[in-house]
Parts: structure tokens; C-alpha cells; sequence
């Protein structure tokens, strides 16, 4: 459905600095709500139409509760900023209450013939997942500066809910990041001579408090897009970073040639990090603040992996 509507509804959010992944999210949501009531205009809609959608989606859809919190979330903004009716703090819905699953971890041999199995900038890109439990858009993100050769450390700057932190760095990996800065830095130097080139893309924040820093190699994306591409946000020609789709299908095809029997997205490297850290005896604090979560209760998943097999329980059938 192209909708002038809808259209307007991402331009709200491009000048309110929302980033490209919620904007897409956010689109999605408010069209399949409109969808839902018919294409009704949502002016004609308000309260009780909301919280028939959202129990649409934990009852007949049977939808994950944080999807169905992004819905609200798109749902609420929609209607405190474009609508401008902000939708009751009482809303009265059925809340999903789907079983989350316990994640996918790779053994360490798995990890090793997974990461054999890629190529470059693919094996990095895996590499720093696993070896410093980043999400796929934390590693895609990374910028120049970001890397800390001298204290083996990396920073992650705005993750998810907006929070900075601090992580480790594989000291195998030095050479071969020292080796993709020089590609990153080989792109820089061909932009430099285009006259269109308006520097990497900086959030608005930063480009006013730094106006020179999109013209600062340091601030350069470490795994730079093989092209030059228009900025949504202003229409300045950039060089953004790869597109997450590469290192998605780069693992699937190195899942199919390694034979792993296991469901195997990005993610899946990052929780292997936190279990095999685990294993290793870490304190689960050290790896709470390695992963960035805000609650224990979401690390603490990995010591269910654990405990509910064989490092936790022994079966009574081995002592047969």
C-alpha cells in the first residue's frame, strides 16, 4: 500500500532523528492497524480500535510480546504526534503471553567451523559478534575511532535503548581490523576527491556539537557500503555502512556447508559469547555489562542453558 499518509507519517520520524530499522518497524505496524480497521483513517479511530488490534495480535496471531510492544510503541506514536489525540495510559488489550524460547548456542568446535567457512569481511564480521557479543547492527556500526588497540577494548555507542557501553576485544583480531581500517580507509580517500561527497553520516546530535567530524576519518564506518548511496535523512550523498542482509546470508551458507543441524542467525554468535563465557566461570555482573542488558533477569537466560542440561543435571541413565 503506498499511501501519501504513510509517507508523511516517515517524515515525521526522519525529522524527529528516529533511525532507519524503527522508522521501517514503526511504517509497518501503523499499516497493518489500518489494514486491520479496513483502511479506515486513523483520525476515525482511536482507544477501543488499538486495543482491538493488539488483541488481535496475542490471540489470533499469537505474537511475541516484544513484537507486540513495538506495535504499541508505533501505535502511540502515531497518535500523540501525528494524530495529535495520545491514546489512553490505560489501555485495555490482551497482552501475548507467548513462552519465550531458550536461545540457539553454538559449542566452541561449531563456532570454529562456522567462522573457517566464511570470507572476508564476512569472518570478521562474525568474529567480533562471537568474540565480543555484539548485535549485528552494534558491529555494523562500528566507526574508526570506536577501536581500542591499546586497552583491547571496544566502544558501542546508542545501542539498543539508547545506552553506551564498554566491551572486550580479542586480541587475535587486531591484524586483521588494522587490515579492514586500511580498506576503510582506501574508500575514504576515493571520497575525498568527489565533490558530491558530504562525509559519513553522524546523528544530529553530534553533527551540530561536531561539524567537522563527517569529514574525520576516525568517525568512518569500519566495514564501509560498497557504494555511495542518498541520505534519507537530508539527501547528502554518503557512504554508509554494509547492509546487515551480507552477513546474514554469509552465515546461513556457511551453516549449509558446515552441516551444523542448528537454526543459526547473528544473534546466535553473540549468545554463544555469553555462554561460553559462563562455562569459562565469569561473573554473570561482568557479562550483564558485556551484553548491555539493563536486567540480570535477561542474562540470567544463559545460566537456564546450562543448568537445564547436562552442566547442570546429570541423568540418572549415565549412572546405569
Amino acid at each position: 500500500m503506498s499511501s501519501p499518509y504513510l509517507s508523511y507519517i516517515e517524515e515525521k520520524m526522519r525529522t524527529k532523528r528516529f533511525r532507519e530499522s524503527t522508522i521501517r518497524s514503526y511504517r509497518q505496524w501503523i499499516k497493518r492497524f489500518i489494514l486491520f480497521n479496513h483502511k479506515k483513517h486513523p483520525s476515525d479511530l482511536h482507544n477501543h480500535e488499538v486495543e482491538q488490534f493488539l488483541s488481535h495480535l496475542a490471540n489470533q496471531r499469537n505474537l511475541a510480546p516484544q513484537s507486540q510492544a513495538v506495535a504499541l510503541n508505533a501505535l502511540v506514536f502515531l497518535y500523540k504526534e501525528v494524530v495529535k489525540k495520545p491514546l489512553s495510559l490505560q489501555l485495555d488489550f490482551r497482552h501475548s503471553k507467548r513462552q519465550a524460547k531458550l536461545p540457539v548456542v553454538l559449542t566452541r568446535h561449531e563456532v570454529t567451523a562456522l567462522i573457517d567457512a566464511l570470507s572476508p569481511p564476512h569472518v570478521l564480521m562474525a568474529q567480533l559478534m562471537y568474540g565480543s557479543g555484539l548485535r549485528k547492527t552494534e558491529m555494523l556500526r562500528l566507526r574508526i575511532k570506536d577501536i581500542d588497540f591499546d586497552y583491547f577494548g571496544i566502544e558501542v555507542w546508542d545501542a539498543k535503548g539508547g545506552k553506551h557501553r564498554r566491551v572486550t576485544l580479542a586480541k587475535s583480531l587486531v591484524t586483521a581490523i588494522q587490515k579492514q581500517i586500511t580498506v576503510a580507509y582506501q574508500y575514504y580517500q576515493s571520497d575525498k576527491l568527489k565533490n558530491e561527497y558530504a562525509g559519513v553520516y553522524l546523528p544530529y546530535a553530534l553533527a551540530k556539537k561536531y561539524p567537522a567530524a563527517p569529514h574525520d576519518f576516525a568517525w568512518h564506518y569500519l566495514f564501509p557500503s560498497h557504494s555511495l548511496s542518498k541520505d534519507p535523512n537530508d539527501g547528502c550523498i554518503r557512504r554508509h555502512h554494509l547492509d546487515p542482509s551480507g552477513i546474514q546470508k554469509a552465515l546461513k551458507a556457511a551453516r549449509t556447508k558446515t552441516h551444523i543441524g542448528k537454526p543459526i542467525t547473528c544473534h546466535t554468535l553473540r549468545h554463544s559469547f555469553a555462554t561460553h563465557l559462563l562455562q569459562r566461570g565469569t561473573d554473570i555482573r561482568t557479562i550483564q555489562a558485556q551484553l548491555g542488558h539493563s536486567d540480570i533477569r535477561t542474562t540470567q537466560i544463559y545460566t537456564h542453558v546450562l543448568n537445564m542440561g547436562a552442566d547442570g543435571v546429570a541423568s540418572p541413565l549415565d549412572t546405569v
